[in-house]
């Protein structure tokens, strides 16, 4: 049986649901999840339902522009983002998990630093091999 996970950010404008039970836990080195200390649970596009505040959502993209980083427009807070490597699933911020143990699973390291820039004007601290556009 599937577990149901309720999440949130921290003001509670934006509420959502998991449902999927994650093995693992990801870390990623790219500049944004380093800045961010993100720790992500990968789960189905399917298994993420926003249940309220999808008005108060806020998009942030950048690079590539794949990726999709959704954020709380009232706090702030990075709740989950469509993954560039993957666009059939969704980093979701474990820590926005109401009551989830983040202990209970392994934590694995993903490697993001070194995924094409794609801007030629990119900041010099996004590492990876430049492509044109």
């Amino acid at each position: 049986m599937v577990n149901t996970h309720p999440g949130s950010c921290h003001c509670g404008a934006v509420r959502f649901t998991v449902t999927y039970d994650p093995v693992e836990l990801t870390t990623c080195d790219c500049s944004l999840c380093v800045k961010r200390n993100a720790v992500m649970a990968k789960v189905p596009e399917a298994a993420l339902r926003i249940e309220q505040g999808r008005d108060q959502l806020t998009l942030y993209q950048w690079n590539s522009f794949r990726a999709e980083h959704h954020f709380c427009r009232v706090c702030g807070i990075y709740v989950f983002h469509r993954k560039r490597a993957a666009p059939d699933h969704f980093g979701v911020n474990v820590f926005c998990l109401d009551g989830f143990d983040a202990t209970s699973l392994p934590i694995r390291a993903t490697e993001g630093i070194g995924m094409s820039v794609v801007a030629a004007e990119s900041r010099a601290e996004w590492p990876g091999p430049r492509t044109s556009v």
